[in-house]
């Protein structure tokens, strides 16, 4: 998630082997403290999904993603229907989406929609989120009543402020979806340096599910820096992508999802 949503946020291509000669003369003619400055920006740079720089070591890549191993709001959870609290006049929302202009983006950790203008917003107890971006995970980062669905989109929002918000939607497989279907013919396979311009808007209010009951919970963003204080509303209906669309994805991006957090004692509520 970018600035902020780093999604979300910096994803810089891996450090190749020019780097790493440099590194190696670094080491020759004694400069360690260049020497120091390389590895954490290294660090920093090449976190993913698996392996020694995958979820479960991301506190420790760097200072700044400490809450991803130390918060206690973290995010993706598993939502319980048993654990879920009904809305209490708390958290109300007002979507304002209209059909607007996206750059596209290949990130390094999953293809993300920018926002060209700032005409889409959500409300949330009288304050309001502006829509920054959307990118998708494979599958699902949060689960439902133990259920991992195929893949998960995520609509990132921020206050003037610089606060959070990000509305979930499960994704199953289904009859394609034609509001992405324009977006997904120009999927950019490789990392990108730019942005790719689209050309045909996206319809977002005829992206959301038709039945918009959701859960709403305190989160994190499930990318380092892990920041906490997001606001979660994840739709409790699901969207359909064809088996097709999601198989273009997965060839892109597999299992570009974060484990469920602890839920720490923290409510859901249903609205």
């Amino acid at each position: 998630m970018p600035a902020k949503f780093l999604a979300y946020p910096v994803f810089a291509a891996l450090i190749g082997f020019t780097i790493g000669g440099c590194q190696e003369q670094t080491r020759e003619t004694g400069a360690p403290e260049e020497e120091e400055q390389n590895d954490s920006e290294r660090k920093t740079d090449e976190w993913s999904y698996d392996g020694e720089t995958g979820p479960g070591q991301w506190g420790e890549l760097d200072d700044a993603y400490a809450a991803c191993a130390d918060g206690k709001e973290q995010s993706p959870v598993n939502i319980e229907s048993a654990q879920v609290e009904e809305n209490e006049g708390s958290g109300d929302l007002e979507i304002n989406y209209q059909s607007s202009s996206f750059s596209l983006a290949n990130n390094g950790h999953s293809i993300q929609a920018n926002a060209v203008d700032l005409e889409n917003h959500l409300v949330i107890d009288e304050e309001e989120y502006e829509l920054a971006q959307f990118h998708f995970h494979q599958p699902s980062e949060h689960l439902v009543n133990s259920q991992r669905y195929e893949m998960e989109l995520h609509l990132v929002h921020e206050t003037e402020n610089g606060d959070a918000a990000v509305l979930g939607i499960m994704i199953e497989e289904g009859e394609e979806n034609s509001t992405l279907s324009y977006l997904w013919d120009q999927l950019p396979l490789e990392e990108t340096e730019e942005d790719v311009t689209i050309e045909e808007p996206v319809d977002l209010q005829a992206l959301l599910p038709e039945d918009q009951t959701n859960f709403q919970y305190e989160g994190s963003l499930t990318t380092p820096p892990c920041t906490e204080e997001v606001k979660w509303m994840v739709f409790e209906e699901p969207i359909e992508m064809s088996e097709e669309q999601i198989q273009e994805f997965k060839e892109i991006y597999h299992k570009n999802h974060r484990p469920e957090q602890p839920l720490e004692g923290r409510e859901i509520i249903k609205n």
